[in-house]
């Protein structure tokens, strides 16, 4: 189990940047209503509507957006998931390089700001992934399951 976490960790560590930067876009997206989704005059309007299906531009729309809410809902779990677990890492080194990973920064960057080998950064990671399993795994086991149970965001 513990590897399991471990790999769902490193996982969402990885896509940790771009998964709240999708999160920001997709919330502004969807604020407006939809305007102008239905064709009240001209042609548009006296033209049939296909049979068998639904037509309707809202409906549609809003099955579409529906897709969209629930995709972010997974994005904040899991970014939610990884902000609970940051007060795991009480090691300032381990902390800044966390930091960095979660600006999406890669090794090399994060080890050259540091004065580190990338090599080093990466040993640094694991042992945060190895606090962070180990955090999951020290409560009731509710975090790890839902975890485990979310699909990779790639």
């Amino acid at each position: 189990m513990k590897e399991a976490a471990s790999k769902h960790i490193k996982s969402i560590l990885k896509d940790y940047y771009w998964m709240m930067n999708s999160i920001k876009i997709l919330r502004d997206s969807l604020k407006d209503a939809g305007e102008g989704l239905t064709a009240q005059y001209g042609d548009e309007s006296a033209m049939p509507k296909a049979q068998g299906t639904t037509s309707d531009p809202i409906y549609k729309e809003t099955v579409r957006r529906e897709k969209r809410y629930r995709k972010i809902a997974q994005y904040e779990d899991k970014v939610k998931f990884i902000q609970n677990l940051i007060p795991a890492i009480d090691n300032d080194r381990e902390g800044e390089v966390l930091h960095w990973l979660l600006e999406g920064k890669s090794y090399r960057w994060i080890g050259m700001h540091m004065g580190l080998s990338s090599s080093h950064i990466h040993r640094l990671r694991d042992s945060i992934v190895e606090r962070m399993a180990h955090e999951t795994n020290g409560t009731n086991g509710t975090n790890e399951t839902k975890l485990i149970n979310h699909k990779s965001a790639c």
